[in-house]
């Protein structure tokens, strides 16, 4: 594999990864925007089938939720922090000590159809999701209550076409039966991005009902399946320093 080609698949790589932390941040986080929502941390244990039958990858995670509603997911590699009362979410790259902060843009009230919700996508844009009730179930031991979300696909925004610079053509004497000069030959066209496949991004959330934390978590898309559980381990309010930037990460300005 030539060197261009691993740098596109390690790129790939931490792209799913964040791809993966940011909608289960973001759709577990959703479900604890209530006031009363009691808080919890839980360790949890995922397993990551890559699209095409490669081998699978097992990870660690740990969750938070505070009493007020911020929530914080941890991976390996990534965190994602959201506060619904700021409406901002942290994405912390802990490889390169780096947070970029993006808004959460709050649902207007009836502004959302029936069997719908409001969700932002990795560059901070809002995209409509269904959402179906799965009801109740039990999962080791716990009673569960499920829900599923069905994101349209991911489309990155375009990139601005660069302006085509116009060079003065040089005056040619007009001699009778004079060849023309041939045309310069026009620069190679850059190689194109291969295009993903347009599957939409499914995730289902089991939530236990009388701790109301997710016990079960499945996220499809693209990439592949991960599949997460977890276990509650406290029921005390985290510390505020859960929820903050980490001393010494640069904050990084968001793509827009």
């Amino acid at each position: 594999m030539v060197g261009g080609q691993l740098a596109s698949v390690n790129s790939i790589g931490i792209y799913t990864e964040r791809r993966y932390c940011w909608l289960r941040a973001k759709l577990i986080a959703a479900m604890g925007e209530a006031p009363t929502t009691p808080p919890f941390c839980s360790d949890c244990a995922t397993k990551t089938q890559p699209a095409g039958g490669g081998p699978p990858a097992q990870s660690a995670s740990r969750m938070w939720r505070s009493s007020d509603g911020k929530f914080r997911l941890d991976t390996p590699k990534t965190s994602v922090i959201t506060d619904p009362v700021s409406q901002k979410a942290i994405l912390l790259d802990h490889v390169k000590k780096e947070a970029t902060i993006v808004p959460m843009p709050p649902v207007a009230p009836g502004g959302a159809p029936p069997g719908s919700t409001q969700v932002p996508s990795a560059q901070g844009q809002v995209q409509p999701a269904k959402v179906e009730d799965l009801g109740k179930s039990m999962i080791e031991g716990h009673e569960v209550e499920g829900k599923r979300f069905t994101l349209p696909p991911f489309s990155p925004p375009s990139k601005p076409e660069m302006p085509k610079a116009k060079m003065p053509s040089a005056p040619q004497a007009s001699v009778p039966g004079a060849p023309k000069a041939p045309a310069a030959p026009g620069a190679p066209s850059p190689p194109q991005a291969p295009k993903l496949p347009t599957v939409p991004s499914v995730t289902e959330v089991w939530t236990s009902v009388k701790l109301k934390a997710p016990v079960l978590t499945k996220v499809t898309t693209s990439a592949g399946e991960q599949t997460t559980y977890c276990k509650p381990v406290s029921s005390d309010d985290p510390h505020s320093s859960v929820f903050q930037i980490p001393q010494g990460y640069k904050i990084k300005p968001p793509r827009v």
